[in-house]
Parts: structure tokens; sequence; C-alpha cells
């Protein structure tokens, strides 16, 4: 499976964002990279911050571009508000469910927990990351000893972070539920999904 392996700090300083979570790095040099960035002063146009916001949540959740347009298309095709829905969609992947549960301490960590077996949905092994969970559906850590483990010790490391009000997670058991789709309010996402329907539209 694809996924980004390259420099993290300087993607979030292109963004001007801390995508890949809080860098003191970022907070010392709040600028673009390369030799021209603390001079820079560039204005950007229409397109240029489409493409910077789709960028950002892109990133954010772990995509490859391709996996990035077909969500996009996939919410294009629902009712209502597609930038809601790409957002919901979005929010419903494995990885992400995963990850806002507390099993791992980052997307990419959800993601590789996931494509090595360690999760279980409704019973039946799910190795894809990009799965869509439904409400109702039930999550859970393999019931084996490596997967457990894992699990628990990303779930002692990650205590500080909230968990949704639409998942319920058994800590336990290590199961996790989806109550239901969260609604635009509940998201909160890292870029405006607005220019990102805009950018594609185009």
């Amino acid at each position: 499976m694809a996924r980004y392996t390259g420099p993290r700090t300087r993607i979030s300083r292109r963004l001007g964002t801390p995508i890949f979570g809080n860098s003191k790095y970022l907070e010392r040099r709040p600028y673009f990279p390369g030799v021209h960035g603390p001079k820079s002063r560039r204005k950007l146009t229409d397109y240029g911050i489409g493409l910077a916001e789709k960028q950002k949540l892109r990133y954010f959740y772990g995509l490859q571009e391709k996996q990035f347009r077909n969500v996009y298309e996939k919410a294009l095709r629902m009712r209502g508000v597609t930038g809601e829905k790409m957002l919901q969609l979005l929010e419903s992947r494995l990885d992400n469910l995963i990850y806002q549960a507390g099993f791992a301490q980052t997307r990419s960590a959800a993601r590789q927990m996931v494509g090595h077996g360690h999760i279980r949905v409704n019973g039946r092994k799910v190795s894809v990351a990009s799965f869509t969970v439904k409400v109702n559906d039930v999550m859970e850590v393999r019931d084996h000893n490596v997967s457990k483990q894992l699990a628990t010790k990303n779930m002692e490391s990650s205590t500080s972070r909230p968990i949704p009000d639409w998942v319920a997670v058994d800590r336990e058991h290590l199961k996790a539920k989806l109550l239901r789709v969260p609604s635009r309010d509940e998201i909160q996402p890292i870029g405006n999904e607005q220019a990102v329907v805009e950018f594609y539209s185009r």
C-alpha cells in the first residue's frame, strides 16, 4: 500500500499547518522551506488556495492523490453537501477510527495495524485501511498476544486524547463501535473542505 514517507516537517512548513502533530521545529521556522523561505511574500491564487487545502486534508488522513480523488467523487454522487459527505467518508475509514478509538497513536500507526491484520470488523479480519465502517459496526483488536499488547500500550499512551462522542470504546475488551456518522461541526477538519470541492470542480 502506497504511503507518504518523505520529510514531514517540510510539508507542514509548506502548508503552514502542523499536519502531522505539533512540531517545535515548525514553531521555530514558521515560513516556507528552502533558501528563500524567510523572504517569501508570495500571494496565492484561488487555485493555489484550493490546492493547499486539498493537500492539508490529503496528508492529514494519509491518502495518495488517486485515493483522495476517489473519496471526492464518491461524495459527489451522494445526497447532501459534497464537502460534508467527503469529510464523513474520511472519518469513516477504518484506519481513522482505530486512531480515534485510541488503539493507535497516529493514523499512520493505525494504518499499519490494519495492514498487519491486527483488527477485526464484525468478527472478520480486515486488512484494508480504506475500509468504510458503517454505523453499528464493531471493531476489535485480534485475540492474539501481540495484537493486544500493541493496542494496550497505545491506549495507555493516548489517554490524554479525547474519544469522539460518535465512537464507543470498550477498553477492557479492546473493542470500538461506530455509533453514528459525525456531523460537520463534530469533525473540525484541518482544511477547508469547500475549497477542496471548488478545486476539483474546476
